[in-house]
């Protein structure tokens, strides 16, 4: 049995504080590039483990940094001086003991892969191979296959460390509305109208009462603006498309939208960039600095601080206690009546199977009052989720699972 504590939270809901901050940082954002490369080095390792060795060896690969270059973006195009630097560090098994003897894995053919290809996947305009320069410090680690498969590679992993996961439900209207504009301009739909936003998007959002005010940074891709004055318009036409897909949402805020508020037009400051991103000129990046599970940052809430991108998705609860404390609060809002708000904390202990926490502990802010039935319900939910914690690594693998 999962140790569950579900209570009632008293507090008056997050849309009644008088002051809120929320903010998304794009996939554009060098922290973004960190995880998402980080990611991608992960996922590319876990595949090539299953496809060899029918099990996910042990591998770290969280310590991703992008280190920004230089460029040199003008009117209608710009070119790249100084390529981006990435560096990704951890831990992976580089060689493993069979039967027949020792296989070696060629972890920096697989990290330069995965690392290229998610660049390409995410950038119109970075090119990998002339673009960036990708490097790798891995340490080096070892598996027995026979061990392994005496073990039983069926059995519950082990946790690998002692930490904890945080979740909550539902988003207020301004965390929705800041991953939602984020989202927004960074969809193919915005992109073939607007070719001239940059991945590099970062979205700000700041509440007081029912005003919102949103500081959006935008990194505009110089080759498509011709002029000065058409940058500002292209400023103008952007903040319209965005103050658009807003009132299509029926928010019920006073809105305003301010882009690229570092500009000063009359000194010739204006936020250009060749590739679209800002790591292309001095801008860098760690892993972990980014979103949290949510795919937002929101200092209002709680949060934890470990970097889900990048760990292995087998035993490494940094990663999937923050998965699991996400569904868990989604699906208690969702599914249990009566709930207002939930949060969520899940807690592990070093070396104890990863279905078996500590403390998987449910705050509930109720519409009315915290009932039998509702905690009934959530701890019903609470057990469900943690005895299929070990689905969620093919999940992930998948690409079903966001992480950031």
């Amino acid at each position: 049995m999962v140790n569950i504590n579900v209570s009632e939270y008293r507090w008056i809901g997050i849309e009644n504080i008088d002051v809120e901050i929320v903010e998304r940082k794009g996939v554009g954002h060098p922290d973004y590039m960190a995880d998402g490369i980080a990611e991608a080095v992960s996922k590319e390792l876990s595949k090539y483990y299953l496809k060899r060795f029918n099990t996910i060896l042990h591998h770290n690969v969280d310590k991703v940094l992008i280190v920004g270059g230089q460029a040199y973006p003008t009117f209608g195009g710009g070119e790249v001086l100084q390529p981006i630097y990435v560096i990704v560090s951890g831990r992976a098994t580089s060689y493993v003991r069979t039967r027949e003897g020792v296989e070696f894995i060629p972890i920096g053919t697989l990290v330069l892969r995965a690392a290229k290809n998610w660049l390409r996947e995410n950038f119109r305009f970075l090119n990998p191979e002339e673009h960036v320069i990708i490097d790798y410090k891995i340490g080096h680690g070892s598996a027995d296959l026979v061990s392994l498969f005496e073990l039983g590679l069926k059995r519950m992993p082990l946790a690998n460390d002692t930490s904890f996961g945080t979740g909550f439900a539902p988003l207020s209207p301004l965390e929705s509305i800041v991953y939602g504009v984020e989202r927004f301009l960074n969809s193919k739909e915005l992109k073939n109208k607007l070719p001239v936003v940059g991945e590099d998007v970062k979205v700000m959002g700041l509440r007081v009462g029912k005003k919102i005010r949103l500081t959006i940074a935008i990194a505009m891709v110089s080759k498509f603006v011709k002029d000065k004055g058409e940058y500002m318009a292209l400023k103008d036409t952007i903040k319209d498309a965005i103050l658009d897909y807003i009132a299509k949402k029926t928010v019920e805020y006073d809105v305003e939208v301010h882009i690229n508020t570092a500009d000063k037009p009359e000194e010739g400051i204006l936020y250009l960039t060749v590739t679209g991103t800002s790591a292309e000129h001095g801008d860098d990046g760690a892993t972990g600095r980014g979103n949290r599970v949510n795919g937002l940052i929101t200092p209002m809430r709680p949060m934890s601080l470990e970097a889900t991108a990048g760990k292995n998705p087998v035993s490494h609860v940094g990663k999937l206690y923050n998965v699991v404390a996400n569904i868990i609060a989604n699906r208690v809002y969702s599914e249990v009546k009566g709930v207002k708000e939930v949060y969520v904390n899940v807690l592990s202990q070093i070396g104890k199977p990863v279905n078996e926490p500590q403390i998987v502990d449910i705050k509930i802010v109720p519409i009315e009052r915290l009932t039998s039935d509702m905690i009934d319900d959530a701890k019903s939910i609470a057990e469900e989720t943690m005895n299929k914690v070990s689905e969620l690594t093919y999940e992930i693998i998948e690409n079903k699972i966001q992480l950031f």
